[in-house]
C-alpha cells in the first residue's frame, strides 16, 4: 500500500515480538495513536498547542498575503517541523537507519512540502484543480527525474511509512459508527472487484502470456488488493522471484501515476458526486498514497468514501489472500513439499497492521465524543479532530512528494510487454467495474455517506 522505488528489492522479514519496534507498520501505529492520544490529553488540560502547531495555509490570490502568513506563523512552522522530525527520527533510528542522513533529507522534504502547500492554496492553482497533492506529486516527479538525487536522501523518502501514519491519523477523524455502517458495503464491493481483477490478471498472465504462475499471482495481487504491499507480501508467500516482485511494483507505480491524474479529471468532467467518486477511486486506484492524492483533489467526503473503500474494504484482503495463495503454492505448485503448511499465523504476518491502528484511533475518538455533551463535542472537533486532520494532510504531502522523488521513468519502461499486457488487462476490467459498482449500482448509497 503506498509506493516505493521499483529499483529496490523487497524482502519479507521474519515475524516476532521484535516486529513491535522493528517494523514500519507498527511504528505507523505507535506514532498515529500517540499523536491522537496526545491531542486528547492536551485538550483535556486546556492546551491549544497542537492547534497552534498544525497550521493550515489559507487560500489567497496575492503572494504578499502568503508571505505575511508564513512570516507571522514561522514559529508554528518550525515547531511543526521539529515535532515531525523528532517523532520520525526516533522510529528511523530504531529501525536501523542513519539519522545523519534522515534529518537533513527530511528537512528538505519538509521545505518542499511547505512550498507545495503554499502554492496549492493559491487561487490560480485552485482554479485549475492544481491542489497540493497533485503539486507535490508533480514536483517530486520533475525533481526525481531531472536531477540526480544523492543516495543518502533515500533514508528520508519513506513513502509507505508516511502514508501509513497518515491513515492511522485519518482513523481519528472518521467516526467508528460510519465504519460500522459503511464497512460491510465497502468490503462486499471490494470482494467483487478484488476477486474479479485478481482472476483476470492471473488468467491473462498465466494463460494468455505464458508467465510463471507465481509471477502471475504477484501481478494479480498488486493490481487487485493493495498495490506494493500486496505484491511484496503475496510474492513472498508463493516464493516468487525478487525480480518478479520488482516488476509488479513497477507496474503498480505506472498505473498509480496514470490513475491519480486521470480519474479526478474524468470525475470532474462528468460531474460525478463526491461520495461515489471517492468510492470509485478507492476501488480502482492501486496504491494508498496515490489514491489519497486523487481523493484529496475532490473533497473531504471523497476522502472518507475512498478510505472506507480502500483501507476498510481492499487493504484488509492482504492477509487472507496471502494465506490462500500460500496454501495453493505449497499444495499445488511446488514439486517438492518441504513439509511446511500455511497457518493462521501467515494471515497475521501479512496483515497490514496500520489498518488496526486506523480502527483503534477511530474507536478512541468516537467514544470520547459520545461521552461528552454537545459543547464539549464541538471543542473536541476544534481542538482534537481539526488539528489531527491537518497533521494527516502534512503526512500525505510528504507521501506524495516521496512517490514522485522515488519514481524513475527509465525503470518503469523496462518491465517487459507480457507483464505489462497482463496487468493492463486487469486494469481494463477493474476501472469500468469500479465505476459501475460505485456510481451506477451503489451511487445513492455512497452519496449519503458524510
Amino acid at each position: 500500500m503506498g509506493s516505493v522505488s521499483p529499483a529496490k528489492k523487497p524482502t519479507i522479514p521474519n515475524s516476532g515480538w521484535s516486529d513491535l519496534w522493528k517494523k514500519e507498520d507498527y511504528w505507523a501505529v505507535w506514532l498515529g495513536l500517540g499523536l491522537t492520544i496526545a491531542a486528547i490529553i492536551l485538550w483535556n488540560f486546556g492546551s491549544t498547542f497542537l492547534k497552534w502547531v498544525a497550521i493550515k495555509v489559507p487560500g489567497y490570490s496575492d503572494f504578499s498575503v502568503a508571505g505575511q502568513f508564513i512570516s507571522s506563523h514561522l514559529s508554528s512552522i518550525l515547531m511543526l517541523f521539529f515535532m515531525f522530525c523528532i517523532l520520525f527520527s526516533i522510529a528511523i533510528k530504531i529501525l536501523g537507519h542513519e539519522l545523519k542522513h534522515f534529518i537533513p533529507g527530511f528537512a528538505l522534504l519538509f521545505a518542499l512540502s511547505l512550498l507545495v502547500t503554499v502554492l496549492g492554496s493559491w487561487s490560480v492553482a485552485k482554479k485549475y484543480n492544481l491542489e497540493t497533492p497533485f503539486l507535490a506529486l508533480a514536483f517530486g516527479l520533475i525533481i526525481g527525474n531531472a536531477i540526480r538525487i544523492p543516495k543518502w536522501i533515500d533514508t528520508s523518502l519513506r513513502t509507505e511509512f508516511y502514508v501509513k501514519t497518515g491513515i492511522v491519523l485519518m482513523g481519528a477523524t472518521l467516526p467508528f459508527t460510519l465504519i460500522l455502517q459503511s464497512g460491510p458495503i465497502a468490503f462486499l464491493q471490494a470482494t467483487v472487484v478484488a476477486v474479479t481483477t485478481f482472476l483476470t490478471i492471473y488468467w491473462a498472465g498465466s494463460r494468455l502470456f505464458g508467465l510463471d504462475k507465481r509471477f502471475a499471482t504477484t501481478l494479480a495481487a498488486g493490481g487487485s488488493i493493495c498495490g506494493v504491499s500486496a505484491s511484496i507480501a503475496i510474492g513472498g508467500s508463493v516464493k516468487a522471484e525478487k525480480e518478479h516482485v520488482s516488476v509488479a511494483i513497477s507496474l503498480v507505480v505506472v498505473y498509480a501515476m496514470i490513475v491519480v491524474f486521470l480519474l479526478p479529471m474524468v470525475i470532474k468532467a462528468f460531474g460525478i458526486p463526491s461520495g461515489p467518486a471517492g468510492a470509485w477511486i478507492g476501488t480502482s486506484e492501486f496504491a494508498d498514497a496515490a489514491g489519497m492524492a486523487a481523493a484529496s483533489a475532490i473533497d473531504e467526503q471523497a476522502i472518507k468514501t475512498f478510505t472506507l473503500m480502500k483501507v476498510v474494504g481492499r487493504d484488509m484482503f492482504v492477509g487472507i489472500w496471502c494465506f490462500i495463495m500460500a496454501y495453493i503454492s505449497i499444495t499445488k505448485w511446488e514439486k517438492k513439499n518441504d513439509g511446511t503448511k500455511p497457518s493462521g499465523g501467515d494471515i497475521w504476518l501479512r496483515f497490514p497492521k496500520f489498518v488496526i491502528g486506523f480502527f483503534i484511533a477511530s474507536i478512541i475518538v468516537t467514544l470520547l465524543v459520545a461521552s461528552v455533551d454537545e459543547a464539549a463535542a464541538k471543542a473536541i472537533n476544534s481542538n482534537v479532530i481539526g488539528p489531527i486532520k491537518e497533521l494527516r494532510s502534512w503526512a500525505f504531502t510528504f507521501t506524495f512528494l516521496c512517490i514522485g522523488l522515488t519514481t524513475r521513468f527509465r525503470d518503469l519502461a523496462s518491465v517487459g510487454w507480457k507483464p505489462f499486457a497482463a496487468f493492463t488487462t486487469g486494469v481494463l476490467v477493474n476501472v469500468p467495474l469500479g465505476y459501475f459498482l460505485s456510481v451506477v449500482v451503489l451511487g445513492n448509497y455512497w452519496t449519503m455517506v458524510k
